[in-house]
């Protein structure tokens, strides 16, 4: 995925990817895990990139207003679990 993002409203992100698709994405939320701000995010429509339930993560880039790419697998393992434990505070019932 490059860099660029559009907010069409709250909740709807559209990314372009390197083949220059747009991919449209709903903003899960925003973690801040380590010093780092992180976008969790959820595709919009169905694409042969992401499952509907699965969650694609880029680190916050608020001096650019940019999504980057993470590409360190355990970090979006931490990443995730880490807005999971946050989560379940947040909402024991869940």
């Amino acid at each position: 995925m490059s860099e660029e993002e559009e907010v069409l409203d709250d909740e709807i992100i559209e990314l372009v990817d390197d083949d220059g698709n747009v991919i449209k994405f709903k903003l899960l939320d925003v973690t801040e895990y380590k010093g780092e701000k992180y976008t969790l995010l959820l595709a919009a429509e169905p694409n042969d990139e992401l499952a509907e339930d699965e969650v694609a993560i880029f680190r916050l880039n608020e001096a650019e207003q940019t999504l980057d790419p993470v590409d360190d697998d355990g970090l979006l393992e931490e990443i995730f679990e880490y807005y999971r434990s946050e989560a379940e505070e947040e909402d024991p019932e869940n």
